[in-house]
């Protein structure tokens, strides 16, 4: 099996070797901001005796009490939901009807409770690993499209939540690619009709024209 993909232009822009996030990059006040900079930056894990990583094309904010479609709307604080009471940069994993891992990043200052899920990922290093979890071919472009692909191929589990980005075994870096604003398309989150008004809001945001997002790619 190949260790890469056919190239693209995401991968044919990414350094090798990049530097992990700082921080202040998750406890950004804004998780807007931080959902729109999280593209191009690269997601990796150190999981099941393996490197996996992916350059992430794909994200959704979801800011905290004032947001209808955000697990801590209005407050609510539950044992599910503690996680994201508590400074940005952990891992919050949560379980979607039953069957798919969904990997969030808690963002902002403590007690804010924002989130960012990563909804898809272009596969950059470790696709023979991420082929077999997911049973699909290592140059599939559905290797880690959608939320519940993306944590099944690089091996994040409801296991991991809580888990400090800064510990090692799952970490995000920079490798020196910025996407320009007319490389970023943006609009509603996907599946979150619940919401009502704020479904519509335009806090989603993915790569345009990458055959790895999982949904609109224009």
């Amino acid at each position: 099996m190949p260790n890469r993909p056919v190239p693209t232009l995401l991968a044919l822009q990414v350094a090798a070797q990049g530097t992990p996030l700082p921080p202040d990059f998750y406890t950004h006040p804004n998780a807007e901001w931080v959902a729109r900079h999280l593209l191009g930056k690269v997601l990796c894990t150190a999981l099941e005796g393996g490197l996996t990583a992916a350059i992430i094309v794909e994200t959704e904010a979801y800011k905290g009490s004032g947001d209808a479609a955000c697990h801590s709307h209005l407050g609510r604080h539950t044992a599910r939901t503690a996680v994201m009471y508590r400074p940005g940069g952990l891992a919050y994993v949560y379980l979607c009807y039953g069957l798919h891992h969904l990997f969030n990043i808690v963002t902002g200052p403590e007690g804010q409770a924002d989130a960012v899920l990563i909804r898809a990922a272009e596969p950059l290093e470790g696709l023979a690993m991420m082929a077999q979890r997911r049973g699909l071919r290592p140059d599939h472009p559905a290797l880690l499209r959608g939320p519940g692909a993306l944590s099944q191929g690089l091996g994040i589990s409801k296991a991991h939540n809580g888990h400090d980005l800064h510990q090692g075994q799952i970490w995000i870096e920079d490798r020196g690619l910025a996407l320009p604003e007319e490389a970023v398309r943006t609009g509603p989150r996907i599946g979150v009709d619940y919401a009502r008004a704020d479904a519509l809001l335009p806090w989603r945001f993915w790569v345009a024209g990458s055959r790895f997002v999982s949904a609109k790619r224009t």
